[in-house]
């Protein structure tokens, strides 16, 4: 592709994806996470579990855990197979008590007690990538340092056209291009609701889709 056809694909993209924007957004005009917390230590642990797991499931599970364990210092304090029995019926519970206890013990000996909120300081927790570190950092500290891509996103992207990649790095990389930095953020929230809500990755009408004439995948 010469560098003219690259630019003039990259600039359709951009205009496709801010009428994306646009359009998801009078459907879900405060976009944020489904996570409930309280701090952004309990947004942190929210989100280790969430991989793999519904959010609504993790939604069930924080409250009684929240409440054993009130503090990122009773988390850094406490055994793994304590935190264990609060979080069976999350997918991969074991290793995520084992990421959430190694995670507030780092914490608290090298970050005094705050989550960190910045990218290389999250990224370095147990437990934490990038995807991870950008729900932190945009949700509880309002920082944009790049664009969360969980499943919604990574499947959305490229049913739209967004995208060719098929890791999250790769996609994030190929996002943070197209989408204006101001709506990074909001991106992956507008996403993640629309392929909740409407575009689920099961058998589904297109009919009312706000995008349909945006997606190549539209099926009357």
């Amino acid at each position: 592709m010469s560098l003219s056809l690259y630019f003039e694909v990259e600039m359709e993209k951009t205009q496709k994806v801010n009428e994306i924007i646009n359009r998801l957004s009078a459907v879900y005009p405060n976009p944020k996470t489904a996570l409930v917390y309280r701090t952004p230590w309990e947004l942190l642990v929210s989100t280790i579990l969430s991989a793999q797991t519904t959010d609504k499931l993790v939604n069930t599970v924080t409250p009684d855990l929240f409440t054993k364990f009130s503090s990122v210092e009773e988390f850094a304090n406490t055994s793994v197979d304590e935190v264990d029995k609060y979080i069976k019926r999350v997918n991969f519970h074991y290793n995520k008590a084992k990421s959430i206890v190694g995670a507030a013990k780092m914490v608290v000996e090298k970050f005094g007690g705050r989550v960190p909120d910045n990218m290389e300081d999250l990224d370095s927790l147990p437990g934490v990538a990038r995807k991870t570190a950008n729900v932190v950092l945009g949700n509880a500290y309002g920082k944009a340092e790049g664009i969360a891509v969980d499943t919604h996103v990574m499947r959305l992207s490229r049913k739209l056209g967004l995208t060719k990649e098929t890791t999250p790095e790769k996609i994030e990389q190929d996002l943070m291009k197209i989408v204006p930095k101001e709506r990074w953020i909001d991106f992956s929230h507008l996403l993640i609701n629309h392929g909740r809500d409407m575009c689920s990755a099961r058998p589904h009408t297109c009919k009312d889709c706000p995008l349909k004439d945006l997606c190549p995948d539209y099926r009357n």
